[in-house]
């Protein structure tokens, strides 16, 4: 390397960085202090109202004490990749726990969320294979489609005609439908049993990523439907208020991922402490108190969003980036911590603040947030526009 090379990659890595930044798009790491809901941010006590602990399970007794019980058995790591010395009790467990929970013949936990998307499309996927994505979907689905090296169509977001013609059109041997049943930006749900009508005239798989289905919608009664299959995707760091994903389905299938899916075979496998507080998340989520969490969920969505809003994603368009940066930051002044969302995350345009309400979050929260939002000349609309997550 010459003198003349010095410093070359870090002087273009700075003109990509102004350009970012002109263009109202610069994002840095946020410290915040918390345990739950209430913390410190930049100095200031602040409320989140940001978080994906949907049920506010992440500092629930029984979760906390099943993690700490499961460092002083196992230690802070797994040690190794699931396929060699990594799995422990408490992920055979866990699976168990997951395979009745979403009533699939097995389960495989994964380090994420975005792993086990990526896991699913590029295991599963292939040259033989056609998938049709819905145009809304995560960025996990988006990138796990490309790496799956299959022939990707985009549906127009819930279009169950598109998606139909799209199927028709395929002259791959196999088809498969992705969709997340909740969708991150804009916090409306897929026709989930449509899909799975759809799915099944076509012979094509349907693969559900349940991230943020905390509230719905609804898929009991999709194992009644004639030569469907389905594949679900869960989320552990979410309401569940832990670390790391899972796959649940067929076990012909849940097998064929473990056994070809780069991002499981190649990564260490998810810290037991982490497993166990989901495991204790999940047998609280299916007792009468997760009712009552979820019940009290519904209501702060109610209070914030109204009755026909159908998840804990609300969406409050405000355009430009420029814009969204302002109100989010008039918000923190009134110590409410509500994200601004931009580019790429979402189209130009349609940068917004998202608000992701919890069980965590009491009336005196909510009306702060209420009447910040007014202050701020802000209201909680229907129309968001359409966002790519």
């Amino acid at each position: 390397m010459t003198t003349e090379d010095a410093g070359r990659w870090s002087a273009w890595a700075d003109g990509e960085l102004r350009s970012i930044s002109d263009a109202g798009r610069l994002r840095t790491t946020s410290t915040f202090d918390a345990r739950g809901p209430s913390g410190t941010h930049g100095g200031t006590e602040v409320v989140s109202y940001a978080s994906n602990d949907y049920l506010g399970l992440s500092c629930h007794p029984r979760v906390l004490e099943a993690a700490h019980d499961a460092l002083e058995r196992w230690g802070a790591g797994s040690t190794a990749s699931r396929l060699v010395v990594g799995s422990r009790p408490v992920h055979r467990d866990l699976e168990a726990a997951l395979t009745e929970w979403k009533a699939t013949d097995a389960a495989l936990v994964t380090s994420s969320g975005y792993a086990a998307n990526l896991a699913v499309l590029t295991s599963l996927g292939g040259p033989d294979c056609h998938v049709v994505s819905d145009e809304l979907n995560h960025a996990s689905i988006i990138d796990g489609c490309r790496l799956g090296r299959s022939r990707v169509s985009i549906s127009r977001h819930n279009d169950l005609e598109h998606v139909a013609a799209l199927l028709a059109d395929t002259r791959m041997p196999r088809a498969m439908v992705v969709t997340d049943t909740v969708f991150s930006m804009d916090g409306d749900e897929a026709p989930v049993r449509e899909l799975a009508d759809t799915c099944a005239r076509h012979g094509a798989l349907l693969v559900l990523d349940d991230a943020h289905a905390v509230l719905g919608p609804d898929t009991s009664g999709l194992d009644e439907i004639e030569g469907l299959e389905v594949l679900r995707v869960v989320t552990l760091s979410k309401a569940l208020g832990s670390l790391g994903g899972a796959i649940c389905g067929p076990r012909e299938l849940v097998a064929l991922v473990l056994n070809r899916a780069r991002s499981f075979i190649f990564s260490t496998a998810l810290g037991p402490a982490d497993c166990a507080a989901a495991l204790a998340a999940l047998e609280v989520v299916t007792s009468d108190e997760g009712a009552h969490l979820v019940e009290r969920l519904r209501a702060n969505v109610d209070r914030v969003a109204g009755t026909d809003h159908p998840s804990p994603i609300v969406p409050v368009l405000v355009g430009t980036e420029q814009d969204a940066v302002a109100a989010a930051a008039a918000l923190l002044e009134r110590g409410l911590l509500v994200p601004a969302i931009r580019p790429p995350t979402v189209p130009p345009g349609t940068s917004r603040l998202r608000i992701a309400l919890s069980a965590a979050h009491t009336d005196e929260m909510l009306e702060a947030l209420l009447n910040g939002l007014d202050a701020v000349g802000l209201t909680v609309g229907p129309d968001t526009g359409g966002t790519r997550g």
